[in-house]
């Protein structure tokens, strides 16, 4: 990492300044709010150093440590746990006012780098992540995400000082220096940069410059649209505005600026769940942090606005004149309450002209996207399959597991979805004892999960979920392909869907991928029925439509994987399905909408002949009951663990997977059965046990 300066003395002695000395060894500074702890300061040049040699090129205002060829990166840990602790929540705008305002201490210097120490230390081989400020430069706008990015990224911060008027040329010079030493230390891996508002047209900039260079683009509202802002008769009027009176300004113009209680519902124990603070405790935090508004003013002055209006004018302009010579991948968050401004339809317009762009929209938020609540950086960089360590992203060895935040936000854990459910969960031990829960899920991989699709895969979400807060696992489901390849006006229906699938680890079904799990003793769901029996037709359900060839039965006999027939059973009880497939066939409009589906999709069981291959994609039509619930029953698992060498075997293969399959559906049966004897099978019985319980995970059912 770089530390942009004149020279290593110029670094002011700030209590929210000290060395790092355990990230990665090029960083030297690092910026953290004390506020509540004892004041760190930064030692004398000659010790902000360890046992490598330091340099300043003093050309192009660098100062940077080699480690004298230690391999970088082998002292981070080397992996995240299923519901790693991401930081989200613990810090908000309070925490950036207090390093905002103790960076305001002029050294005179230029703009520098820093790593917020709230980044710690992240996984080795992590690429790089350059943050762009917007219009008030501090580089402290992260704040909220520091935690979690820090997990992945080397985090650098670009800070831009009040008094600095550095021009736009010598600006993105700044930027690029930086790109160009890391591209120069790590030219395997991409270098992304995340630039938010103004911060998003100057990285459109560098990017436009340097096409050959592998970069990824975050941009958060970025200023590209300034030109077709609301903002000019604003900024005409703070011009004129006297100085005694431009204290006024922020309070004027804070209903533009952001979500102040979007703003404010961040750093709460609540936060990170789906749940909202309560009135009272959120009314106080609005409160106390008004006053915090009056701190921009000595953030921003009002000469150095002016001089940013004008910069941010030409970067805009810059940026869009070069949007042609853009070949980095990018990302595009935007608001759709942006004041100031139109920030939705500028992801819309840069999607359609930038080579390789994806958007993400987050309707409900203002223009300060990074610092409100319900907008996770990393979440979206990791649902958009833009995460890696490599020239191409790989599904496997780039998938970051589910953090606290992702898994408490889904909306597959809130209170009524899981309520409307109820899933009640059984499992078979060794010995075929049954008992509730997954206790009879063996605790080392690889193990395969084998079971029956119901309409929609409605069932998928609810065990998913449950291995994870069980058993602490990752169940990668192995989805089909098409899942993930939805045409441009299928977006707003298809991207909440496909965004949660691709956050828990689901994979596009094949030979390889399955392969590649099961070598890395993965917990994997499989549905042999497929399609199918997902979208399957009246009368149909809890009838299997599995191939005839055993598919993945020699490929979990070659790992020594253990099987786990299930059976899951309770779609009659939650929807009853109106029109099906065959139905639509006769109905000449809704036949041309299942043919425009999948003009262009492929089958991927096509060459299989019978049932199994008519797996045309659609949207079954059926109505929603007044939930009753469903039931999930793990079988006894079958151990293949010492049987490798019947790989080959036929005659093995064929009764192990007949076997399965009986299971199966002997599973079925068992819960058809025995949920008769359910006094919670009912939406309002459950209602009334969690009045006065009070907890989700107890719900009784059955006896097993």
């Amino acid at each position: 990492m770089a530390l942009l300066m004149n020279n290593i003395s110029s670094i002011p002695s700030s209590p929210l300044l000290t060395v790092n000395e355990n990230l990665r060894l090029r960083s030297r500074v690092l910026v953290r709010s004390l506020s509540r702890g004892d004041p760190v300061t930064v030692p004398p040049p000659e010790l902000v150093r360890t046992n490598e040699v330091c340099f300043v090129n003093k050309d192009v205002g660098v100062a940077c440590c080699d480690d004298g060829g230690k391999d970088k990166g082998q002292n981070g840990p080397t992996g995240l746990e299923p519901l790693w602790d991401d930081g989200y929540g613990t810090q908000s705008l309070g925490d950036y006012i207090d390093i905002a305002m103790s960076m305001l201490k002029s050294d005179g210097g230029p703009p520098r780098w820093f790593c917020p120490v709230a980044c710690g230390k992240p996984l080795n081989d992590s690429p790089v992540l350059l943050y762009i400020p917007g219009m008030d430069g501090t580089g402290a706008g992260l704040v909220v995400h520091e935690k979690a990015l820090g997990k992945v990224f080397h985090v650098q911060c670009l800070n831009i000082p009040s008094w600095d008027r550095t021009p736009l040329e010598g600006l993105i010079q700044i930027v690029e220096d930086n790109v160009m030493i890391e591209h120069a230390l790590s030219g395997n891996k991409p270098i992304y940069m995340l630039g938010e508002s103004f911060g998003g047209a100057l990285a459109l900039a560098v990017a436009a410059r340097n096409p050959t260079i592998d970069l990824v683009l975050i941009l958060a509202n970025p200023a590209t649209s300034y030109e077709r802002s609301p903002l000019h008769p604003l900024v005409a009027f703070m011009r004129t505005l006297p100085d005694q009176c431009y204290g006024t300004f922020p309070y004027i113009t804070s209903f533009l600026l952001g979500d102040f209680i979007k703003m404010a519902m961040v750093n709460n124990k609540m936060d990170g769940t789906n749940q909202s603070p309560p009135l009272v405790q959120l009314m106080r935090r609005i409160i106390r942090h008004l006053p915090l508004y009056s701190a921009l003013t000595k953030i921003i002055p009002k000469d150095t606005l002016k001089w940013r209006i004008d910069l941010l004018e030409s970067t805009a302009a810059y940026a869009n004149s070069r949007l042609h010579a853009v070949t980095a991948q990018v990302l595009v968050l935007a608001s759709g309450k942006d004041n100031l401004i139109p920030s939705k339809n500028e992801a819309q317009r840069l999607s359609g002209v930038l080579k390789h762009c994806q958007m993400r929209v987050y309707e409900e938020n203002g223009h300060t996207i990074l610092m409100e609540t319900g907008v996770n950086v990393l979440s979206a960089i990791k649902t958009t399959h833009m995460y890696r360590r490599s020239s191409k992203h790989d599904i496997l060895n780039d998938f970051l597991p589910p953090s606290i935040t992702d898994f408490k936000t889904t909306p597959m854990d809130n209170w009524w979805y899981r309520l409307s459910m109820g899933a009640a969960m059984f499992s078979t031990m060794a010995d075929g004892k049954i008992v509730r829960g997954l206790a009879g899920i063996p605790d080392e991989g690889p193990v395969l999960l084998v079971g029956n699709h119901m309409l929609w895969g409605f069932e998928a979400f609810p065990f998913v979920l449950q291995f994870l807060r069980e058993k602490k696992v990752v169940l990668h489901a192995l989805t089909h392909p098409e899942t993930f390849a939805y045409n441009v006006e299928d977006e707003y229906l298809m991207i909440p869907y496909t965004d949660i699938l691709k956050l828990f680890g689901a994979v596009p079904v094949s030979a390889r991928n399955l392969f590649r799990l099961l070598s890395r003793k993965s917990y994997i769901l499989l549905y042999p029925g497929g399609a199918r029996e997902a979208f399957h037709r009246k009368g149909e359900a809890c009838k299997l439509f599995w191939p005839d060839k055993q598919e993945f039965v020699r490929m979990a006999v070659k790992f020594g994987a253990t099987i786990v027939p299930f059976g899951v059973v309770g779609e009659d009880d939650i929807s009853e399905l109106m029109i099906d497939y065959d139905e639509m066939k006769i109905n000449p409009l809704l036949n041309r909408m299942v043919n425009e589906l999948n003009k262009g999709r492929k089958n991927v069981r096509k060459e299989m002949g019978g049932e199994i291959s008519k797996q045309k994609l659609h949207f079954p039509i059926f109505l929603p009951k007044l939930p009753g619930r469903l039931y999930y029953m793990f079988g006894k698992p079958i151990r293949t663990k010492g049987k490798e060498n019947m790989v080959h075997d036929k005659a093995y293969l064929e009764e192990l997977y007949l076997q399965i399959k009986c299971n199966v559906e002997n599973n079925m049966a068992y819960l058809l059965n025995k949920r008769e004897e359910d006094p919670y099978r009912g939406f309002v019985e459950r209602l009334m046990w969690v009045r006065d319980h009070g907890s989700l995970d107890q719900i009784p059912s059955f006896e097993p």
